[in-house]
């Protein structure tokens, strides 16, 4: 069967329900498309169930890319306060756990239950699952376009894809968003996961390894950027919201310094009680976890057994310090798309209006959410990009 609608989204997550409200509002046919059989995994699974929605300090020196000042236009328009409103309006409670991050009080479904029934409101189409087989341009001088689906034929003058990146493939995920860019000549920049664990050789992490569960609160730092948070210690490496935080800013090769002692100055610390006879682990442990102390003890200051404190030399004690404000360490890779949070790069800004989301060179084939070159900081940027992201196109298309 051959259907003809004025908008078609493609990808039922945030950013695309969030577009498809927006045009149903302005009175646009809307079919929403997406391959899977369950609404918004994504958002579902976040924020330990209950989805970190948005952040109320949201800015963009939030996000990167290979063109930062594109988020800016959409962030503008569509801020944490008019999506707080709408959950406001749907009476879902929520708080504030840190650095401007929102919860719900109850469960991630109220978030998608909020899109589902403001999609029905904006007289929205859904059709779940279904494969998109096939996408071509109807008239490259008229434009539109039309999609062979699982479900028959469709077209439509404005097609937005809002399909995501690689992250969490087990939910979904796929380069679908990416081959739609390609297909028509809009470049991806290079992909790879963000906001994911880093993971080490063995024989450099050997020792750590034993501390699976143990979190340390560290400084991390890594190409200029900097997150102090808690870290923790898994079996293969590092994760926590302040590893997760550098992984986006991480090179392969490249190491990852982590200040054990943010608060304070360790070698006046040291100095302080360089007479005393407590060994230097069970002195670390009025700032460390002491398991960790004894371990990091063991690896980066001495193989044989611990010494008191007044049987170090002032440099020996100068150097300790050193270590403890700028351990280095040098991942072996991360944990991979399966445990990133998102992917960093995309389908690339420059080819795109920051005001509309659509395609310079191709008219009517807009890009929103995660599929962009567009990565936030963890702590609810990203959805806020998708909803803000969202929320411009839904104005144009």
């Amino acid at each position: 069967m051959k259907l003809e609608k004025e908008v078609i989204v493609i990808g039922a997550g945030a950013a695309g329900m969030m577009c498809a409200i927006e045009a149903g509002k302005r009175g646009r046919s809307v079919m929403l498309l997406d391959h899977t059989f369950k609404l918004a995994e994504k958002i579902r699974i976040s924020g330990g169930g209950r989805c970190n929605f948005t952040n109320l300090s949201t800015r963009p020196e939030n996000f990167l890319s290979h063109n930062p000042h594109f988020c800016r236009s959409a962030l503008a328009r569509f801020t944490p306060q008019n999506f707080v409103a709408l959950v406001e309006k749907h009476g879902i409670g929520y708080h504030e756990k840190k650095l401007g991050q929102l919860f719900c009080d109850g469960s991630s479904q109220q978030i998608i239950d909020l899109l589902w029934h403001e999609c029905d409101a904006a007289g929205v189409e859904w059709q779940m699952p279904c494969r998109v087989h096939r996408t071509s341009r109807i008239d490259a001088s008229a434009g539109g376009f039309v999609l062979e689906t699982d479900r028959g034929t469709v077209t439509t003058r404005s097609l937005v894809i809002a399909t995501g990146g690689l992250s969490i493939p087990q939910v979904g995920a796929s380069p679908f968003g990416y081959e739609i860019a390609q297909q028509f000549g809009i470049p991806v920049t290079p992909l790879r996961p963000a906001l994911v664990p880093l993971i080490f050789a063995p024989e450099q992490f050997s020792r750590f390894s034993e501390l699976s569960g143990v979190t340390v609160d560290a400084a991390v730092s890594c190409n200029a950027a900097c997150f102090r948070e808690n870290l923790l210690l898994t079996h293969r490496g590092l994760s926590g919201p302040a590893i997760l935080q550098i992984s986006s800013y991480w090179q392969p090769g490249t190491p990852i310094y982590i200040n054990l002692l943010s608060n304070i100055d360790a070698a006046a610390w040291l100095q302080d009680h360089r007479h005393s006879t407590a060994l230097l682990p069970n002195l670390l442990t009025q700032y460390l976890p002491r398991r960790f102390a004894q371990a990091w003890c063991e690896v980066i200051v001495e193989s044989q057994p611990a010494r008191p404190i007044n049987q170090y030399s002032e440099t020996e004690l100068k150097q300790i310090a050193a270590q403890l404000h700028k351990w280095e360490i040098t991942p072996s890779g991360t944990a991979g798309y399966k445990k990133a949070e998102v992917t960093l790069g995309g389908v690339d800004t420059r080819e795109l209006s920051s005001k509309t989301m659509e395609a310079k060179k191709v008219p009517g084939l807009y890009f929103i959410g995660e599929v962009l070159d567009v990565t936030g900081h963890l702590g609810g940027f990203n959805f806020q990009w998708a909803w803000a992201s969202g929320y411009a196109a839904g104005q144009y298309v």
